[in-house]
């Protein structure tokens, strides 16, 4: 597939004088799986709220399928329906069912008839393997089972693009790989996906480009197997010392 869904081109962001993010170009194509990784406070995190304009930029543009949604007189409303968005913290509505909390950003935001979305949410949380958990609320699961229907809610909005979070990072160990798993099934489907992590094992299996971010910059990127076995940089070998095991 050659057709650019995400293109970002010479993106800077400032928080007051600390510069966040710099000069940062970056193109992914349609139905790739992109995982990016660094140290923490490199600006992973900060790079995938400026995608979904939870941040705004500084200088720079962002284009989503040819789209710039980066001009100041955008929707931003109209262009986050596109992105699907998995926190760390799951961020469900405890006063809501399972089947409420994938199914409000239906009806609320897309103005979906409710027995079209809860047949959307229904079919949505079978597949992340919690159909029977649909009248259940958020304090009645576990953490990973609150982040697959974090993540049924987010396909529920039938988006172009998704971003995780650090989906895992707020897990316990069991509960990681039951997460994971789904994610891996996602990135089989060929979803354009730009996942922050530090899975190591998820990022060889299942991604299609590592990208090594440090101190605001993109330092190094390359296939999984190329940048874990034989990284280019001091920074990227540093790292990797650090996070394989």
């Amino acid at each position: 597939m050659s057709l650019t869904k995400l293109e970002i081109t010479n993106l800077n962001k400032w928080f007051g004088k600390h510069h966040v993010l710099k000069n940062i170009n970056l193109k992914i194509k349609q139905g790739e799986v992109v995982v990016i990784l660094g140290p923490s406070g490199s600006g992973k995190s900060t790079l995938l709220r400026c995608i979904n304009r939870l941040e705004t930029i500084n200088d720079g543009e962002i284009k989503i399928g040819g789209e710039i949604i980066t001009k100041p007189n955008i929707n931003i409303y109209e262009i986050r329906k596109k992105i699907g968005v998995v926190f760390q913290h799951f961020n469900l509505f405890p006063h809501l069912s399972v089947l409420n909390n994938v199914t409000i950003g239906c009806t609320e935001v897309l103005k979906m008839p409710k027995s079209k979305a809860d047949k959307i949410a229904k079919e949505l949380l079978k597949r992340v393997g919690i159909g029977d958990k649909i009248y259940a609320y958020p304090s009645e699961l576990s953490g990973g089972q609150k982040q697959r229907v974090a993540i049924a809610r987010a396909l529920a909005m039938q988006p172009e693009l998704m971003l995780f979070d650090e989906p895992t990072s707020a897990l316990d160990p069991e509960m990681i790989e039951e997460v994971l798993k789904v994610i891996e099934d996602l990135a089989k489907e060929k979803r354009t996906m730009i996942l922050v992590s530090h899975e190591i094992g998820f990022a060889k299996k299942a991604a299609d480009r590592a990208i090594f971010i440090d101190e605001g910059e993109i330092i190094e990127e390359d296939c999984p197997s190329v940048f874990f076995s034989n990284p280019k940089t001091n920074r990227a070998k540093l790292f990797l010392s650090k996070v394989l095991y």
